[in-house]
């Protein structure tokens, strides 16, 4: 991240010269990579000839023998007129017979070879050997700070019966190839620090060259303000990327100035519309609930009735609540948006919420409050807002489901009152789900309203939180945790 805070000349001089280091490492790497697998390949294919030859003349040897072929009699087989020293001679390896059973049978002997011959084979070794399909086995093994391949095959008669194992120890010598691999990489460096020292000069001059320009025009559009006249910029003997450049931003210049006039009144406009459609939704969304209020008070007005009072006193605490309610709108925007003071009153959470749902006749709302009595400090108003916005959210979501269900729920979590509501619709896409809470000034398919900006501004400036999970089609849970 800190090359990002360098300067385009710097970035351009830095990232030449980490070109041909990197280039330089690649190839030095792949130069390595190379030799080693040569070197691997020839020392493979030289033990499979070896071994060829080696058998070959085992072979010979066993078809030749006056002795009984069998396995009892192979020492005597190789060691007549000392056969395996030959053999090793000729091939200049030391080769080693064991028995089938791993026991070290017969060695030649060569001095100017270090003795690291095991007098008994490894159990895993005769057992793989005897399984093999390929009736061969190879292992990778350091004696004496020597690196060895090892090979095992079978010692057979002319009927391919096996009669004894081959082992030869083949040293794997490096020296040539690695006095190679040196003698390329010091012409390799050699080469690429005149490179390297090529590429600074430059990466130097190319930099101050490219940025030249480039500065003039950084200047001339940090300068550039919408508030005042901005200078053109005049540059010449450019190239036609620059000269593309100075030409978009000199065109933007005229633009900018004509549109500056007609952005301010275009966004004067704007705000006003803005704010009247937003008053316009707040305030609708108490008068809906009342309206529902006085015509089920219509339908149900009996004067006969003994509670008849109690009903008014309920019906007529209803109405004042939705009536402050919408007084503190008309407070709000009166101060061009700005959210009623926080009167943080000791409610008692479920009392209230259960309050604000009376409003709302729909019988497949539920309420329900692991206790009695929550007490939290909230804003009586504001927490009736929040309640309402997201009820109305929740039943116009519902609202084509055959069995619609809006549930509401109150308890305590982390030492903090918890408001949940949840409901059975059509849930929130993937794609409206990051604008959820940004202020929406037309009704959305999916039914959520457009008042979830202001609750989350209620909710946060008492010090709590707002949150949702929604599928789409299964339903949308939207959970507010505020302080006690």
């Amino acid at each position: 991240m800190r090359l990002l805070k360098f300067s385009l000349r710097t970035r351009i001089f830095l990232s030449m010269i980490l070109l041909v280091l990197l280039a330089s490492i690649l190839i030095g790497g792949i130069t390595v990579l190379q030799y080693k697998k040569e070197a691997q390949e020839y020392h493979r294919e030289r033990l499979e000839r070896k071994e060829e030859a080696i058998r070959e003349n085992i072979k010979f040897v066993v078809e030749s023998t006056t002795y009984e072929v069998s396995e009892d009699f192979v020492y005597l087989i190789l060691k007549e007129d000392d056969k395996i020293h030959e053999i090793s001679q000729v091939h200049n390896m030391p080769i080693n017979v064991y028995s089938l059973q791993g026991d070290l049978i017969l060695k030649s002997n060569q001095s100017f070879f270090p003795d690291t011959t095991d007098l008994r084979l490894d159990r895993s070794v005769v057992e793989e050997l005897a399984t093999s399909s390929q009736k061969r086995v190879l292992r990778q093994t350091v004696k004496n700070d020597k690196r060895f391949q090892s090979s095992y095959t079978y010692i057979t008669d002319n009927k391919f019966r096996p009669l004894a194992i081959l082992n030869l120890p083949y040293l794997e010598d490096d020296f040539f190839i690695t006095r190679d691999l040196r003698n390329f990489l010091i012409r390799l460096t050699e080469v690429y620090l005149f490179m390297l020292v090529l590429a600074i000069l430059l990466a130097y001059f190319l930099s101050k060259y490219i940025t030249r320009s480039l500065k003039t025009i950084s200047e001339k559009i940090h300068q550039t303000r919408l508030d005042k006249k901005n200078q053109k910029i005049e540059i010449g003997n450019v190239s036609e990327e620059i000269f593309t450049l100075v030409t978009a931003y000199n065109s933007m210049i005229d633009d900018l100035e004509e549109s500056a006039v007609k952005l301010a009144t275009s966004e004067r406009e704007q705000a006003w519309r803005e704010m009247a459609k937003q008053v316009a939704h707040e305030i609708k969304n108490p008068l809906t609930p009342m309206r529902l209020s006085v015509q089920s008070f219509q339908r149900k007005f009996d004067p006969n009735d003994p509670q008849m009072q109690q009903k008014v006193d309920e019906f007529s605490d209803t109405l004042i609540t939705q009536i402050d309610t919408m007084s503190s709108i008309a407070s709000a925007f009166s101060n061009f948006a700005k959210m009623p003071a926080q009167q943080n009153e000791t409610l008692n959470v479920p009392k209230i919420v259960k309050l604000a749902l009376d409003i709302f006749n729909e019988d497949y709302i539920m309420f329900s409050s692991e206790k009695e009595e929550i007490i939290a400090k909230f804003d009586r108003t504001q927490l009736i807002r929040v309640v309402t916005n997201l009820v109305k959210n929740a039943v116009q979501a519902v609202a084509l489901e055959e069995k619609p269900a809006v549930l509401v729920t109150v308890t305590e979590e982390e030492g903090r009152a918890c408001l949940t509501v949840s409901d059975n619709g059509v849930g929130i896409s993937e794609e409206n789900k990051s604008m959820i809470f940004e202020p929406k000034f037309t009704t959305k398919s999916s039914g959520m309203g457009l008042g979830l900006a202001m609750v989350k501004n209620i909710v946060e400036s008492c010090g709590g939180s707002i949150t949702f999970t929604s599928k789409l089609n299964k339903g949308t849970i939207f959970k507010v945790l505020f302080p006690k």
